[in-house]
């Protein structure tokens, strides 16, 4: 970095950017539309992307090696690598649910929940034995709105 690097201020400019502003400059870095997550993600990944293209991204060596540890979570499997691993609670997390006057407690284990001493893939199998009904898990126990997210 020189003196007069320019870098710094645009990064400190995001901060202050209006959020139309930073989905602007998302299509003319990443030649595509931004993508529906928060504000902070859209300056985290902006300001990565500006000093990747100002200072060069990561080397081919360290890009493989992330790619190989990745194989080693998800055995390969496409459909695991694209879940996006922030979007379950982290383990341990205990989730509480007033139904009928009866509360509910389930546990976020490391292969899916647990919901009175049983094991479940999904919130939606044990919101659906708790209620008799479908429901959308992350729904019934309040990690997610119902209305669709814009």
């Amino acid at each position: 970095m020189t003196k007069h690097d320019p870098i710094p201020a645009r990064l400190a400019a995001l901060k202050t950017t209006p959020t139309p502003g930073l989905k602007q400059q998302w299509r003319e870095l990443f030649d595509s539309e931004p993508p529906p997550f928060n504000r902070r993600y859209l300056e985290s990944r902006l300001a990565y992307r500006i000093q990747e293209l100002a200072y060069g991204g990561l080397k081919p060596e360290t890009v493989k090696r992330l790619e190989a540890l990745g194989e080693q979570l998800d055995g390969g499997d496409r459909k695991k690598s694209r879940i996006r691993a922030d979007l379950k609670p982290i383990t341990g997390t205990r989730l509480l649910r007033e139904w009928q006057g009866v509360e509910h407690v389930v546990t976020v284990t490391a292969d899916g929940f647990e919901w009175q001493g049983r094991p479940y893939k999904s919130l939606s199998a044990i919101a659906r034995a708790i209620t008799g009904t479908r429901w959308n898990g992350w729904v019934f126990f309040g990690l997610k709105s119902r209305r669709a997210r814009s």
